[in-house]
C-alpha cells in the first residue's frame, strides 16, 4: 500500500486505527513525524456524536484520542508492522471552546511530550479554519 501524507484515503485511515464505523472520527493525516501528527475530520450528518447539528465535547475527546492512535497506527505502518490496540489512560485537561457543527472540517495537532513503556502523554489542539475550538492533555495507553 503507497500511501504518501498528506492523505485522505479513507480505507487507509482506517488500516491504522483499531475504531471501525461508526465509530471513526478521524479521516485525513496532513503531518507526521516522531513526536508530531496532524489530523483531519469532517463533521457529517450520520456521526453518532451529532445531536440537532452539533458535534458533542465527547466525540471532540473521541476524535483527539483517535489522532493519537492514528500517530501510533502510521508509526508502526512505516515499521511494516501491525499497530497495538490502544486506550485512554488519563484526561489530565480538556478544554472545549466552541463545539463544531455540520460541515465543519477540524484539524488536530498532536504533539507527543513524552512516551514510555506503552503510556504516552500527549497535548492536542484542535482548530477549525485556524481557530482554536478545543485544547486537551492526555495519556494513551498501548497493550
Amino acid at each position: 500500500m503507497d500511501n504518501k501524507l498528506p492523505t485522505s484515503d479513507q480505507n487507509f485511515v482506517e488500516s491504522l486505527i483499531p475504531q471501525r464505523f461508526p465509530f471513526v472520527m478521524v479521516n485525513s493525516i496532513t503531518e507526521y513525524s516522531e513526536n508530531h501528527l496532524v489530523s483531519g475530520f469532517e463533521i457529517k450528518e450520520e456521526n453518532i456524536f451529532v445531536q440537532d447539528g452539533i458535534f458533542q465535547a465527547s466525540g471532540l475527546v473521541e476524535h483527539q484520542a483517535q489522532s493519537v492512535a492514528l500517530h501510533t497506527g502510521y508509526k508502526y505502518y512505516l515499521l511494516g508492522k501491525e499497530a497495538p490496540t490502544g486506550y485512554i489512560g488519563a484526561i489530565k485537561t480538556f478544554e472545549a471552546i466552541q463545539l463544531p457543527k455540520l460541515g465543519d472540517k477540524l484539524t488536530s495537532e498532536v504533539s507527543i511530550i513524552n512516551e514510555m513503556m506503552g503510556v504516552t502523554l500527549v497535548d492536542i489542539v484542535t482548530k477549525i479554519n485556524d481557530e482554536v475550538i478545543a485544547k486537551s492533555q492526555m495519556k494513551t495507553v498501548v497493550m
